[in-house]
C-alpha cells in the first residue's frame, strides 16, 4: 500500500514523538539511578556515651569514615576477634588511618557502663571509641542502623546470661550514609584493600 504525503508525515512525527519519549524515559531511568546510588540504605544516627563519659552523636565523626561494631565486653569470641580486626585494618591504613573512626557500641548497657568500656576498647589499640547509654538509647540506635540483639539466660556466662547479636562491620561514609558492610569472620586484609579503595 502506497503512502500519501500525509500519512509519511504523520508516521514521521509518531516516529519522533516515540523517540522523544524514550529519550526522556531513558534520562528519568538514569536519574533515578544515579538517586540510588547517593542515596544510602540508612544512615548511622546515634546519641550515647563514650567510654570517657561524653554524650556522643554522629554528628561528632562527619567528615571521618566510621567502622561500627556492635557486641559486648563479656563476648568470649566474636566481639574480641573483630576488634582485633580492626586494630589490624587500623594499623595498615597507616596515615589514611585518621580519616576513618572505629566505634564500638555495646548491646549490653545494663554491664557495659562507661568505665567498663574503658577498660575493654584500650586492649586493642586502635584509638576505638565506646559507646553505651539507656537500655532505651541502645534499643533506638539499634533500629535506626538496623541491627538485632537479644539476651540469652546462660548459667553458665558472667551474670548468668550472654548476648546474641548481628556481628557484621558496619562502614559509614563522611556523611553518615551507610557504605557497606563485612560479616564475621572477614579478613582484616580484605577490608583493608577495600577501605584503601574508598580513601
Amino acid at each position: 500500500m502506497k503512502l500519501t504525503a500525509f500519512q509519511k508525515v504523520l508516521w514521521a512525527l509518531a516516529a519522533i514523538a516515540t523517540l522523544a519519549f524514550a529519550g526522556v524515559k531513558f534520562i528519568e531511568m538514569r536519574t533515578t539511578q544515579n538517586a540510588d546510588l547517593q542515596d544510602p540504605a540508612f544512615r548511622a544516627s546515634f546519641e550515647l556515651t563514650d567510654h570517657m563519659g561524653m554524650v556522643r552523636t554522629e554528628n561528632d565523626f562527619k567528615d571521618k569514615w566510621m567502622l561500627v561494631f556492635f557486641g559486648f565486653t563479656n563476648c568470649p569470641d566474636v566481639c574480641p576477634t573483630t576488634l582485633s580486626e580492626v586494630a589490624v585494618v587500623m594499623d595498615g591504613l597507616g596515615r589514611k588511618a585518621a580519616r576513618v573512626q572505629p566505634i564500638f557500641i555495646t548491646i549490653d548497657p545494663e554491664r557495659d557502663t562507661p568505665a567498663k568500656l574503658a577498660e575493654f576498647v584500650p586492649l586493642f589499640d586502635a584509638g576505638i571509641i565506646g559507646l553505651t547509654g539507656t537500655p532505651g538509647q541502645i534499643e533506638k540506635t539499634s533500629k535506626t542502623f538496623p541491627i538485632f540483639y537479644e539476651r540469652i539466660e546462660d548459667a553458665a556466662a558472667p551474670g548468668g546470661y550472654t548476648m546474641g547479636h548481628t556481628s557484621h562491620l558496619f562502614l559509614f561514609d563522611p556523611n553518615g550514609g551507610f557504605a557497606d558492610s563485612w560479616p564475621y569472620g572477614t579478613r582484616a586484609e580484605e577490608i583493608l584493600a577495600d577501605l584503601k579503595e574508598r580513601l
